[in-house]
């Protein structure tokens, strides 16, 4: 696996059967296009089929993990796979994209630092395990203007109480709170969440990764008997209505004709967060 560093997903091995994966859109806070999305589950894939690799890490390069999907472009074009379309095509297919992840043989660990924010929580919920940073931010903003989430995780990992309130206000939580909460494994002082990532990769690394693939679908498959795919399957068709609300359409359309920005900001303003906590 070869890294080039036009890639928009760039792979590394930082130490032995360690395979890492790094979303590199910096620029655009690691976004997710379809073209990234495109390279991120080849990559995943192509990790999961090597017998050299044991584990795999996702991160995202510069000040932090992913700020969603890339809503400046359409989401509906180039998906990495086919996804049978009409209503609610987009998060069926992300839910696809999710279980495409717990699927997979071989355990994937999640790093997050900074904003982790409405598609990057649904990346982030996904990984087997999940270390953040302390002072990450975590949360669906989504739901002021647009929807519920793609891929209902919430309830599942947070319970109804905490689950209702980001649903309810869009606010984020810390890393600490996200660790607090079951969202992610354990919070950790961003100067050291690396070194801790790739310790843990190394432990996970040491049990053969035949035993690991039965370990790994052991977990899932209690989950499972619990109804959690029934359920996340049964709200992408929640997600697809309230994404044909007025105040959903209002929002597309403030999109098209005032930015993206300009969009969000108004979204925001009112709650005094995210591009407009300084404001």
């Amino acid at each position: 696996m070869e890294i080039s560093s036009d890639a928009l997903v760039l792979v590394d091995r930082p130490a032995d059967r360690i395979a890492r994966l790094t979303l590199n859109r910096p620029e655009k806070r690691n976004a997710m296009s379809n073209a990234l999305r495109t390279q991120l589950f080849a990559a995943l894939e192509a990790a999961d089929r090597d017998p050299d690799i044991s584990v795999i890490v996702l991160r995202g390069a510069g000040s932090c993990f992913s700020a969603g999907y890339d809503l400046s472009s359409d989401v509906r074009d180039e998906q990495p796979w086919y996804s049978a379309g009409g209503l609610g095509n987009w998060p069926r297919h992300v839910t696809e994209g999710c279980f495409r992840i717990w699927d997979l043989a071989k355990p994937v660990i999640g790093q997050v630092h900074g904003y982790c924010l409405a598609g990057g929580t649904e990346l982030a919920a996904a990984c087997d395990l999940l270390y953040v940073a302390e002072d990450a931010m975590i949360g669906y903003p989504v739901v002021r203007s647009i929807s519920p989430p793609d891929n209902q995780f919430y309830p599942w990992l947070v319970g109804m109480r905490r689950a209702m309130e980001m649903m309810l206000t869009g606010d984020t939580i810390s890393g600490r709170e996200a660790a607090e909460d079951g969202f992610a494994n354990r919070a950790i002082p961003l100067a050291d969440l690396e070194a801790t990532v790739l310790e843990i990769a190394a432990r996970v690394a040491k049990v053969p990764t035949d035993v690991q693939q039965i370990n790994k679908r052991a977990v899932h498959r209690q989950m499972e008997a619990m109804g959690i795919r029934a359920g996340i399957r049964a709200g992408t068709e929640l997600q697809a209505l309230s994404a044909m609300t007025k105040s959903a359409q209002a929002f597309y359309a403030a999109v098209q004709s005032d930015g993206l920005t300009a969009a969000l900001s108004e979204r925001d303003g009112k709650f005094g967060d995210y591009r407009t906590k300084n404001g």
